[in-house]
């Protein structure tokens, strides 16, 4: 399936600047008056791309006068960016949205914003207009760079802004943007996906495959890096297929490879891709490349080949292991990771058994595990539904599994040095510092937060379960 990818105009992202500069003229005088910039609180739920959406909804939001806080009942303006995915992500948005009432009563010009997947599903969106009245703004996932136009008509009319649309196939380039963080960052490949996995609601609320063009993505990257950024991860919901809709002869391979010529300390990574389109010229980019790091997620979501089949993921477990073993072919050294759905629809015992069997052959690094939830709108929500105490009995087993081969893996690091990205301190043990290895697993050892952003030699003294543990190594 391929569809037109329409870039949005300069002249629409001149009148979104022009509406920026309506709503900063405004705090400017809310500042003076009150002597600090309004607070604006941006919760983030569901995947990478949802962060970057995030990040560029901070960015537009400072650009627009307000000061970004971690702290909603502080703020005078709040964004719910919601997921799709699961129903506990949604039923979590919702919680909290109802939980910002009580801030709203208190303040009532705060202005709350709902954006993201979830509100793009019609009944969604409906019960949002109907039952969370104090909810002034709605838009969809290709409506975000329109965000400082709503604001400011919510400004303007006084009433709520309601734009749940269906996603459009535009990219919408020269956005602000406030990272995260200071030395890892995000970066849109593209956007939507063509699959329709039976299970999945993505290509309904993100839209159809479209890619970014590629001097934009180098241009950004490039200027990352120049910027001292150490690890950037290349986003799509099925970032592989990249370039696809473009009708040209360049591929995502050729992407990487181009911008793995980027001079610079870092680590280039991507995320997510389907194995239907994990080439051999991918990986081999990958084992030639000289920042691309060795890790590749790659899901599999079953091993069961009736199961892929019901899932419509056209491809059975011979084609994945033999991708699997291409990589580590070509990149001894490499960090598999995989996703794993439990319990969809139809799944007999003998599916699973094929998907605790495939994790023995695989032998993942790491896997995410998920149990089978209902999408309403996606065919597999139609499908005879597995008690949930079969599915929650076989999630243990899958776990127990898999933490078997992840322990075992992670103890072959022992008494190795690896590199590492430290992230600083820890957020569960403040007393140690933690980073990532290139194939993303997580290091803790001693150190102080000075370390925040550097490349780091540590010694591994100990592989457990879920993380490694070590020592700086001097050189």
């Amino acid at each position: 399936m391929s569809t037109k990818t329409q870039t949005v105009s300069l002249e629409e992202i001149e009148k979104q600047n022009g509406y920026m500069a309506a709503v900063r003229a405004g705090n400017m005088a809310f500042e003076r008056e009150l002597g600090f910039k309004p607070p604006v609180f941006v919760l983030t739920l569901g995947c990478q791309q949802n962060e970057s959406d995030s990040e560029k909804l901070a960015g537009m939001a400072e650009k627009m006068g307000y000061a970004v806080t971690d702290k909603p009942e502080d703020a005078y303006l709040i964004i719910v960016n919601t997921c799709a995915i699961r129903e506990h992500a949604e039923k979590r948005a919702l919680s909290l949205v109802g939980q910002y009432k009580h801030i709203k009563a208190k303040r009532p010009e705060l202005i709350i914003a709902m954006c993201g997947c979830m509100v793009v599903q019609e009944h969604r969106a409906e019960s949002i207009k109907r039952s969370y009245p104090y909810v002034d703004l709605l838009f969809g996932t290709s409506d975000i760079h329109r965000f400082p136009e709503f604001l400011c008509e919510k400004f303007k009319r006084g009433r709520r802004v309601l734009r749940p649309c269906e996603p459009e196939q535009v990219v919408a380039e020269d956005m602000p943007v406030r990272r995260e963080s200071t030395y890892r960052a995000w970066v849109s490949a593209m956007y939507g996906c063509n699959n329709f996995c039976s299970y999945c609601i993505v290509p309904y609320v993100r839209g159809r495959e479209r890619s970014r063009k590629k001097e934009e993505i180098v241009r950004e990257v490039s200027g990352l890096v120049a910027q001292g950024y150490r690890d950037i991860t290349l986003l799509g919901q099925n970032v592989n297929s990249y370039g696809k809709d473009m009708g040209a002869d360049y591929d995502f391979a050729d992407l990487l490879a181009e911008l793995d010529t980027i001079e610079g300390d870092h680590w280039l990574h991507f995320m997510t891709s389907h194995p239907k389109d994990a080439t051999r010229k991918l990986i081999d980019v990958m084992a030639a490349g000289t920042h691309i790091a060795h890790h590749f997620h790659l899901p599999m979501q079953s091993g069961s080949d009736s199961v892929l089949k019901a899932m419509n993921r056209r491809y059975g477990f011979d084609k994945y292991i033999g991708i699997v073993d291409y990589i580590r072919e070509k990149m001894p050294d490499a960090t598999i990771t995989s996703d794993i759905i439990v319990g969809f629809p139809g799944e007999t015992e003998e599916d699973f058994e094929a998907t605790l069997s495939a994790l023995r052959r695989a032998r993942f690094d790491m896997i995410f595990s998920f149990i089978y939830s209902p999408r309403k709108g996606t065919p597999a929500a139609e499908m005879e539904q597995i008690p949930d105490t079969v599915k929650s009995e076989r999630f243990e087993r899958l776990l127990a599994v898999q933490n078997e081969i992840s322990l075992a893996s992670n103890k072959l690091f022992e008494g190795k040095t690896l590199r590492v990205l430290c992230d600083g301190e820890s957020k569960n043990n403040p007393e140690v510092i933690n980073g990532r290895t290139e194939g993303g697993k997580i290091v803790f050892f001693d150190g102080d937060e000075g370390l925040k952003g550097q490349f780091l030699n540590i010694e591994i003294e100990r592989g457990d379960t879920f993380a490694l543990y070590g020592k700086i190594k001097n050189n």
